[in-house]
């Protein structure tokens, strides 16, 4: 049987570890300086030329979507690794501490990601899809191990975690944060 419709090839090795190397200097950038970045300077940082950039990413809004989505799927992968490796209990403290550190990406990025055309509504509700799911699986886990108590709903925790990691008025805020992470986890045990 021919079929004469083609397949999409797979991307090669080194165009992915380009894009990788791109993501992560464009991170830094952003981090640093906000949207107003030289998508050249981030180029030559990757190690790459303007055309494997730009290849990859038409515009600097694709760019910072980018960024997010990949931090963003960095934090859902997680979820499943830490799972595999620590337990239950383990994985849910650990994954907190990353959410942490990745609410501080977050504001960071935020104002330049609302800066891209059409909003950045769109773009938070699927993120929000993907880490709300981690955090039910780690939490249903949990529960299931006995770690947490059954009538918490990962909703709450979630909530509580957000508004840990959002009370950035001083300097100090992610350490603050994650110690508030061992209080929720403690708040959260089966009452006996």
């Amino acid at each position: 049987m021919n079929d004469s419709t083609p397949k999409e090839r797979k991307p090669r090795a080194d165009a992915l570890r380009n894009r990788e190397r791109i993501l992560e200097e464009a991170k830094r950038a952003f981090t640093r300086a906000g949207s107003d970045i030289s998508l050249e300077d981030v180029a030559r940082q990757a190690g790459v030329g303007p055309g494997t950039l730009y290849r990859h990413f038409p515009t600097r809004d694709a760019l910072l979507e980018s960024v997010y989505r990949a931090e963003v799927a960095k934090l859902a992968e997680e979820e499943r690794r830490l799972s595999d490796s620590l337990s239950a209990i383990h994985a849910l403290r650990s994954w907190m501490l990353l959410f942490v550190d990745y609410i501080a990406t977050k504001k960071i990025i935020a104002p330049a990601l609302n800066s891209i055309i059409g909003g950045s509504t769109k773009l938070f509700e699927s993120s929000g899809a993907q880490i709300k799911d981690a955090i039910h699986s780690l939490v249903t886990r949990a529960i299931a191990n006995g770690d947490i108590r059954s009538d918490l709903d990962p909703l709450d925790l979630f909530r509580a975690l957000v508004g840990v990691s959002n009370v950035a008025s001083s300097p100090d805020w992610q350490d603050s944060a994650k110690r508030l992470v061992d209080i929720l986890l403690l708040g959260s045990r089966p009452q006996k």
